[in-house]
């Protein structure tokens, strides 16, 4: 008798709360007729208690005796004529629990998820008086195996579905860890596994409050982040089931979004635990609410084909070219299906050609720091990275963002915040552009890499990115600023490379560098000389493209009204008296004057591509930019 039997005694006409009271007498009187009679030795029924412990349990749990959710006036009333009865029957569990003596094993873990409910009512006596239950359970599977998994294994999988459902919260988190210590402290011998457990617990249910905190949230960012905090937990203590559970559930938010790049990599978080074998998968593995039985290999590739499609849709055609390579050996070396081979490899030719032939415009990167206490644990202090979307500029992602905080402040500044900011009782919220930086490829070096190729490398599979600011330092030339721009530079690197299963990701480490004005001459130097080859490759192979892009570029370099050109480098840096006072930069002078002599011929080489494409009408802007450059 359980909870679909109690629903029906509910139905009786009639008062609840008297048909409740007279049950309760009821129950208590069955109680004592089984601790005469059902309990010793030969004499124990196991299912006559099973029954007694359900039956409870959906009594305490009923709505009607759940008195917190009753008008102040109502919940008085109700407790001066009948008292709180979820007590009563609360302590009577927790006594016939302990008169079970060694049969307790027989209801561990069968019983944990019924005490769980009851202890996560929201009456801090009754919870006081049942959590004990908790560490009694585990003390007894202690002793019989060595271990309590199978008490751990269901707290864990009962507490994500009793949370999600609406129990639970930071009190009861609370009174769970110091009463199961409390009771840990009598018995050396299990506590440092108890407190390695409510450690486990502790961590599970401060992700499952902020995962429900944020449910109904309009914030789907907000929703992804608590997703992958919970199926983080759950992959890193190695509960398959309940972390392919949220790897759907994100999966699914990021359909939403029309994420389809972040959709295919969650998806193969899936095909990682699985092999390309004909092995029967457990249940575990299998996405929940599939029913007919699968192998491991055609699981697998009906994953990769999903993922394909997905990854095709966010032009992330290397992605999918990468998977291709792994199904055309299956469909070759091992299953020996050419009919697949042949479609697969028209499926990679035509991701090749899209990589050649598809423009695939650059993501911006964003820093976002959340600062003061008015943010969730999540984001409280911390600083993120953000993959910006397709043609999406600063100023509409931080609209976006702010839409998401109506109460947060706009922080103007780039520099990291104080103590005050950051234990203020509000919400600050600090966005910027930031620059990816490409890690080297060993397989590009010193070969003529394709600009479409290469540039995709420059914006993905980033895990480091930058943010420079000019700061002044010594005396300033009006005449000649490089002279005097120092640079300071910082580093971001992120928990993990983007794009990734999120289109974001927290820093985990930040650094500071101060770059010379001999310095930055370099790095702008060598920038500009990439830019110059790269638009002269492009103008090369391909004669449709608008002129604009390269007079702009070219005039910027050579027209001294402009940028000012090399000279200003010359004047500043190769002289005498810098050669004199700096004698530890002369690798670096080299360095510099190395860039500018490529530089020259790149410019040559724009110019005279200019003068074959420039119409008459700006003939004379081409004949200026080549006297500059004479």
């Amino acid at each position: 008798m359980g909870r679909d039997a109690w629903d029906s005694i509910l139905r009786w006409p009639g008062d609840l709360l008297l048909s409740s009271r007279v049950f309760l007498r009821a129950i208590n009187k069955f109680a004592e007729t089984m601790n005469q009679k059902f309990l010793e030795h030969t004499n124990f029924e196991f299912q006559l208690w099973n029954n007694y412990f359900h039956l409870a349990v959906a009594f305490i749990t009923q709505d009607s005796l759940q008195l917190e959710q009753f008008s102040h006036a109502k919940y008085n009333k109700i407790l001066n004529k009948y008292g709180d009865m979820r007590r009563l029957i609360g302590f009577s569990i927790r006594d016939m629990w302990y008169k079970l003596g060694q049969n307790k094993i027989c209801f561990i873990p069968g019983m944990v998820g019924p005490i769980l409910e009851m202890t996560l009512i929201p009456e801090a006596e009754l919870r006081k008086a049942t959590i004990p239950i908790f560490f009694d359970m585990m003390l007894c599977e202690y002793q019989r195996s060595g271990d309590f998994k199978k008490f751990e294994n269901e707290i864990i999988l009962k507490l994500d579905h009793e949370v999600e459902g609406g129990r639970g919260d930071e009190q009861y988190m609370q009174l769970l860890e110091s009463i199961l210590m409390e009771c840990a402290a009598e018995h050396p011998t299990i506590f440092k596994s108890v407190e390695n457990f409510v450690n486990l617990v502790k961590g599970l249910l401060e992700k499952l409050l902020d995962y429900r905190g944020v449910m109904a949230d309009e914030s789907k960012d907000n929703r992804m982040s608590c997703t992958v905090n919970l199926l983080n937990f759950y992959k890193d203590n190695n509960r398959e089931e309940m972390y392919i559970r949220y790897l759907y559930k994100l999966r699914d938010l990021h359909l939403d979004c029309d994420n389809h790049t972040e959709a295919a990599y969650t998806l193969l978080l899936h095909t990682w635990l699985l092999k390309w074998s004909d092995e029967q998968c457990a249940s575990q593995v299998m996405q929940t609410g599939q029913q007919h039985p699968q192998t491991h290999r055609q699981l697998k590739e009906t994953l990769y084909e999903i993922i394909i499609g997905y990854f095709d849709k966010g032009k992330m055609w290397e992605e999918a070219i990468s998977l291709c390579k792994e199904l055309a050996e299956q469909y070759e070396m091992e299953i020996f299906d050419y009919e697949l081979l042949s479609q697969n490899l028209m499926q990679q030719a035509k991701f090749y050609e899209n990589i050649m032939k598809i423009l695939r415009p650059k993501p911006d990167y964003f820093a976002v720091g959340y600062y003061g206490q008015g943010f969730p644990s999540f984001l409280r202090n911390k600083v993120f990275i953000y993959r910006g979307k397709e043609y999406e500029r600063r100023e509409d992602f931080q609209m976006q963002l702010m839409s998401q905080f109506p109460n947060a402040e706009k922080m103007n500044t780039t520099s990291a915040p104080g103590d005050d900011v950051k234990n203020a009782p509000g919400q600050y919220i600090q966005c910027f552009t930031v620059q990816p930086v490409l890690d080297e490829h060993p397989r590009f070096k010193n070969k003529p890499v394709p600009d479409q190729i290469i540039n995709f490398y420059k914006s993905n599979y980033v895990q480091k990115f930058h943010y420079s600011r000019p700061v002044r330092k010594g005396t300033v030339d009006p005449e000649n600023e490089f002279a005097s721009m120092w640079i300071e530079r910082t580093s971001f690197i992120t928990a993990y490379k983007l794009p990734g299963i999120l289109r974001w990701f927290e820093v985990v480490h930040m650094s500071q560098t101060t770059i010379s004005p001999l310095e930055n001459a370099i790095e702008t130097m060598s920038t500009a000389n990439e830019k110059i080859l790269m638009m002269i490759n492009q103008y090369q192979s391909d004669e449709s493209l608008p002129i604009n892009p390269l007079s702009m570029l070219l005039n910027g370099i050579v027209d001294p009204a402009v940028m000012g050109g090399f000279a200003k480098y010359e004047k500043a840096f190769f002289t005498e008296e810098y050669t004199r006072d700096h004698p530890e930069d002369q690798e670096k002078l080299s360095r510099l004057k190395d860039l500018i002599a490529w530089q020259i011929p790149f410019l040559g080489a724009g110019i005279k591509i200019h003068e074959k494409r420039v119409s008459e009408n700006l003939r004379p802007f081409h004949d200026r930019m080549e006297e500059c450059f004479k």
